[in-house]
């Protein structure tokens, strides 16, 4: 078993705590991504998991034994670093090679492995070269099958395709998401890209501010974000929210301007509330039935759908419209909103349910 716990993890730098006691565990063959703004400690986590850094307080556990004071080639992992860290003046089978030799390996077994690794990255063409004469998708190929040829109990990922242009990201995460359905390995993967997180992982653990906020699978944590600052962080475009408060029957929404929404279902009644409208559950309509009017600002066409940003009393609303809309900027709309889709946040950030609960 290769399940990964971390327990009551914590790291000071100084006089400055960065962690504030994680508590996590990651099941065997699971994909788990870590996400969060820069500074939330996503990837000081993962090279604590790893070994490269220190940790205040806490345990972290490999297959169920403890591995806090084990250096990181004792623990059974790999690492696939934003950086390519390959050695230039090596060719690629060498690199690929390097860590088997380290190990002494015997030729043979050194050879089928090399040679199965490059097969499933598509790099059998590539062994000859040196790493320079290999585009950046090549180099982050030939990074994570230098991991891969060790066959490790858990293979991290620090933010390995930041380097790379937009269509390349999309190629390499599909190609990791695959090599992990085919090796069944457990995987951590740090990113501060929720797209990346929402396509590739199992669950995603949300991190801010040292500690972790929310942890689910992608859809859960876009269907039913607990706070707000989970409900604005997945998502793209992000979440619309709205400051104002509850009536007394809780039934509807007010912001300061003194426009109003009749929210479908009964909250508790509060003096401070956030309203959430992801731009997919609303709709551009022209008809009386619109629950909000406003004038348009800014339209996107993106190819696969058009986002449109609306000037309303309530505040900037974007809403994904359909590929071919029709809606110009400086026309006066209607915006239509799925009332079972909404999501209400009390004056804490935290999300609150229907009913009163």
């Amino acid at each position: 078993m290769a399940n990964v716990q971390t327990r009551n993890i914590k790291k000071k730098y100084g006089s400055v705590e960065v962690l504030h006691g994680i508590d996590l565990e990651i099941e065997d063959k699971e994909f788990v991504a870590l996400v969060g703004p820069s500074g939330c400690g996503k990837s000081t986590l993962l090279r604590i998991i790893a070994g490269l850094e220190e940790h205040s307080g806490g345990d972290v556990l490999i297959g169920g034994e403890t591995v806090s004071d084990l250096t990181p080639k004792d623990r059974d992992i790999a690492m696939v670093f934003q950086s390519y860290a390959l050695y230039p003046h090596k060719n690629v089978y060498e690199n690929l090679a390097f860590t088997l030799r380290m190990r002494n390996t015997p030729k043979g077994e050194i050879d089928t492995k090399v040679r199965a690794a490059a097969e499933a990255l598509n790099l059998t063409d590539y062994l000859d070269r040196a790493p320079a004469q290999l585009s950046g998708g090549q180099r982050q190929r030939v990074a994570m099958g230098r991991a891969l040829v060790r066959k490790p109990k858990v293979f991290l990922f620090d933010e390995p395709l930041s380097n790379l242009d937009a269509k390349l990201r999309v190629e390499m995460r599909t190609e990791i998401r695959r090599l992990h359905q085919d090796l069944n390995a457990t995987s951590i993967y740090v990113t501060h890209d929720q797209v990346e997180a929402m396509t590739m992982a199992d669950r995603i653990v949300v991190l801010h501010d040292g500690d972790i906020i929310q942890v689910g699978k992608p859809m859960e944590l876009y269907d039913a974000p607990a706070t707000t600052f989970v409900a604005s962080f997945i998502g793209s475009p992000q979440m619309n929210l709205f400051e104002g408060n509850l009536d007394a029957a809780g039934g509807h929404f007010h912001v300061s301007t003194g426009s109003s929404i009749r929210l479908g279902k009964q909250y508790r009644s509060e003096a401070s509330v956030t309203l959430g409208i992801r731009p997919d559950d609303l709709e551009l309509d022209a008809s009386d039935a619109a629950d909000i009017q406003g004038k348009i600002r800014v339209v996107e066409h993106t190819g696969g759908e058009t986002l449109v940003f609306v000037d309303t009393p309530f505040g900037p609303l974007c809403v994904r419209a359909p590929a071919r809309s029709q809606a110009r900027v400086g026309d006066i709309t209607g915006v239509k909103i799925d009332r079972e889709r909404l999501h209400m946040f009390d004056a804490s950030g935290l999300r609150m349910s229907a009913g009163g609960a």
